[in-house]
């Protein structure tokens, strides 16, 4: 273990290279046979268990409950949003053919040219058609409103570029549509689920983002209004962490879903839609992690507390294994998930190595001397800081830790953010300096133009306009017209 953290490529050197060794090496995930997809291992799927079961209970308590809609998606439910078919387009795979067969000669196996479909069928990259197709026999009258659904699901955008849970030609994630009787109450919905969004972000991963609103040119296809909170990464860069649509009635116009209003008149229905992903794994991983490996908040650890007991014989083992046992016990009992290594096939350096790789926040150890003196070694995974302390109230001040630990992650994320948050109004600092990172706080005059131009000249784009700065008037740095926003800039995963 030793020689392979060696091989983790530093930060500093490669920060690209460094999130792919640490996604194979800390054994969350692996590139699949199937272009840009990935095979998500035990331990990486364990965390996203940990992530789903905490947003499923958020959902629930606004109110929304669990459904699923098919796979596949007929062609030419596509074709009646004409917004949202030019933005999934050129990502959508489809399906032509429903059989296979043998070649004549016995040897290959080839598309039965005989079950051609009548119709194509698009694997979802997205559900709003295939959702709004179904809620049309749901609706009726506004009894029947609100809806509120979400799936948990995976979905297929047939990526050029990919890359381990930030962007993968299919990946797993929930999505959230909600259909209401008036625009207020969708819009108010759209912006409540952001709120959710960024509550579990900043709270239970540790990390700080920005909520705002996107420009017209980076809206989800076919909403109104795209809320979106946006990440920084270690090296600058911003991630999308999550996002909530208002759909207006583009929706419900396309598939003609109408309900009876009180004074029993028709009107179309008001829509929704909000989702994250498995690129949530991501940030979690270039948010927190260093050159040892990963870093993990404790509340989403699949192992929050590893024991590993170091010992000269069996009967050594025996005893101190009596002596950690009742606080083994006190743990699960207090819901801190807890590994006891007692296993003989690894040396313990080895153990040690592996366990910080992968990001357990607080490991124990116990000696001989250790039992001998009513003592046991700390370390804490976020400082590498370990001491020697009394046996007597390491439950408590185990639970303490982590407590601290998920607190140390955050603030230590927010501190860079913060200091990587620039004000600028002149374009030619900006390129110059936008090559670093950072998230660059500048005032836009709203035109796409502009907007294409900076995209142009600096790969950098317009993240969102953020609720948390005051919206002055000034100037824009590019076209020097006057401009009514400030905007998020930063070049983004």
């Amino acid at each position: 273990m030793a020689k392979e953290l060696k091989e983790l490529t530093k930060r500093a050197d490669n920060y690209s290279q460094w999130y792919n060794d640490l996604v194979m090496k800390a054994d969350l995930a692996e590139t699949a046979p199937v272009r840009g997809c990935m095979i998500i291992k035990p331990y990486g799927y364990a965390i996203w268990e940990k992530m789903q079961a905490v947003l499923d209970k958020m959902f629930k308590k606004q109110g929304v409950q669990n459904a699923y809609f098919p796979l596949l998606i007929p062609k030419s439910f596509f074709a009646r949003e004409a917004e949202h078919v030019k933005g999934f387009a050129k990502e959508s795979a489809v399906v032509t053919h429903y059989r296979l067969k043998t070649s004549d000669d016995g040897k290959d196996i080839i598309v039965d040219p005989a079950a051609k479909l009548d119709e194509e069928l698009i694997i979802r990259p997205t559900s709003e058609t295939m959702i709004w197709h179904t809620y049309k026999n749901w609706i009726h009258s506004w009894r029947d409103l609100p809806i509120m659904c979400n799936q948990w699901c995976n979905v297929m955008r047939w990526e050029m570029r990919t890359r381990p849970f930030l962007r993968t030609s299919e990946f797993l994630w929930q999505e959230g549509h909600t259909a209401h009787a008036t625009s207020e109450e969708a819009q108010a919905e759209a912006q409540k689920m952001l709120k959710v969004y960024a509550d579990f972000v900043e709270n239970w991963m540790g990390v700080p983002v920005i909520q705002g609103v996107k420009s017209e040119t980076e809206r989800f296809a076919g909403a109104l209004e795209t809320y979106t909170i946006e990440a920084m990464m270690q090296d600058g860069k911003a991630l999308q962490s999550g996002t909530s649509h208002f759909l207006g009635q583009n929706f419900a116009k396309s598939f003609d879903v109408t309900f009876l209003n009180k004074e029993n008149k028709p009107e179309y229905v008001w829509a929704t839609s909000w989702g994250v992903s498995t690129r949530l794994m991501g940030a979690l991983i270039m948010v927190h992690s260093d050159d040892n490996g990963l870093v993990l908040p404790p509340k989403l650890a699949p192992i929050q507390v590893v024991i590993v007991p170091i010992t000269k014989n069996k009967e050594q083992l025996a005893a101190i294994t009596e002596k950690l046992q009742p606080v083994i016990d006190k743990f699960e009992e207090l819901g801190i998930s807890v590994k006891y290594d007692d296993a003989d096939n690894k040396r313990p350096g080895f153990k040690f190595a592996d366990y910080e790789l992968k990001g357990v926040p607080v490991r124990l150890v116990m000696g001989g001397r250790d039992l001998e003196n009513n003592t046991i070694e700390v370390m804490r995974r976020d400082t590498l800081e370990k001491e020697n302390v009394s046996f007597d109230g390491i439950v408590e001040r185990v639970k303490n830790l982590l407590d601290d630990i998920q607190k140390n992650v955050f603030e230590k994320a927010r501190k860079y953010r913060d200091a990587h948050v620039y004000e600028c109004d002149n374009y030619e600092e900006f390129k110059e300096r936008i090559k670093d990172g950072g998230f660059f706080l500048c005032h836009w005059d709203g035109t796409a133009e502009t907007e294409a131009k900076i995209k142009e000249d600096t790969q950098a784009t317009i993240r969102c306009v953020p609720f948390a700065y005051e919206q002055t008037p000034g100037v824009d740095m590019v076209s020097g017209k006057p401009a009514k926003y400030r905007v998020i800039i930063a070049r983004a995963y």
